[in-house]
């Protein structure tokens, strides 16, 4: 909760800020609707070279989530800026984050993370399959290169290779056969490989409060780019809307924004991908369907009320484009 001594400004910190411009403005929004005065602070491993440092109202050099200091210094950051609530935003540091959840609100700090239990099954893509499998949720085929290199008649091409702990589609690879396959897994390390999924693709951005699911909203990704949706459009497919609550409420101490990928074929078979335990990158369509996940974070820190609903604007096409930050007086580095 807010302290009295503390109330005057509401600040949220939103960690690894990078790129996520629209989140701040969408943290601003709900502060603006909620009535009170607020900051956006920003901390970041480089803010010199991320845009959206330059977009918050404050921006601070913590190192990487994985420097041993990480921690305390996001928390000396929070206690001397006075901030409410941590909002991480990328998965290497969601496990930090859920480990220490405690020491912060020791200090009347928030942070928006799910339970270490959730994190672990999410962020480890190995762990996901397993747990997807274990609870009868529908999912690919999935194993290691070794398992297809040994048994190769018993797996469908083209298969996918992704990083064991990757995210944003970073270090994927489509092997369309196993010449291919072997070739390129002889320079990587700690890869999956899955079954194509086939069909459209869906997101499902899900909003958990004390452990139940009040809100899901499937959207489609009509287009991506650097694994991140740049054209999106809403649907009410009330399957996918009860299947991402049901996994989601089912994770041990699933809290706050989650998100599940998915693909559904021509024969409305679902296919469940992935686990995203944070903000997923196409969260601004859900928002602005009427999905307000920070407003609703906020609610319970100000002792108000929850307005979180399970309503929002079904067929909403949200179209990406580019923007920049200009800065003066910059000069190259020439590491």
């Amino acid at each position: 909760m807010i302290e009295k001594s503390r109330s005057e400004t509401v600040t949220v910190l939103l960690s690894s800020v990078g790129r996520r411009s629209q989140l701040i403005e969408i943290f601003r929004q709900a502060l603006s609707e909620l009535g009170v005065r607020g900051r956006v602070l920003g901390v970041d491993a480089a803010p010199e070279t991320a845009p959206a440092a330059y977009l918050v109202d404050k921006c601070f050099a913590a190192g990487r989530c994985c420097d041993p200091g990480f921690i305390d210094e996001v928390l000396r950051i929070a206690i001397e800026d006075g901030v409410h609530l941590i909002v991480p935003t990328i998965d290497t540091e969601l496990s930090v984050y859920a480990a220490n959840r405690q020491r912060f609100l020791e200090h009347g700090i928030t942070v928006a993370v799910s339970d270490p239990g959730t994190i672990r099954i999410a962020c480890d893509k190995i762990e996901t399959h397993r747990w997807l499998v274990k609870n009868g949720f529908p999912t690919p085929p999935q194993g290691t290169i070794d398992e297809v290199l040994r048994g190769s008649e018993r797996w469908n091409f083209p298969l996918i290779l992704k990083p064991r702990f990757g995210s944003a589609s970073a270090g994927v690879f489509i092997a369309n056969s196993l010449v291919a396959l072997r070739e390129y897994a002889e320079s990587k390390q700690d890869l999956i490989v899955q079954e194509m999924a086939l069909g459209a693709e869906y997101t499902i951005n899900v909003f958990v409060q004390d452990g139940r699911c009040v809100c899901a909203v499937p959207h489609r990704r009509l287009e991506t780019r650097g694994g991140e949706v740049s054209k999106g459009i809403t649907v009410r497919e009330e399957r996918l809307m009860q299947l991402a609550a049901t996994i989601t409420e089912r994770l041990p101490g699933a809290r706050g924004a989650l998100n599940v990928q998915c693909f559904v074929d021509a024969d409305g078979t679902i296919s469940i991908i992935e686990i995203n335990a944070r903000f997923g990158g196409g969260f601004p369509l859900a928002n602005r369907a009427g999905a307000k996940f920070p407003l609703w974070l906020l609610e319970p820190l100000l002792k108000r009320p929850s307005t979180a609903t399970a309503e929002w604007q079904d067929g909403l096409l949200m179209l990406r484009y580019d923007d920049a930050v200009f800065i003066s007086g910059a000069h190259p580095s020439h590491e």
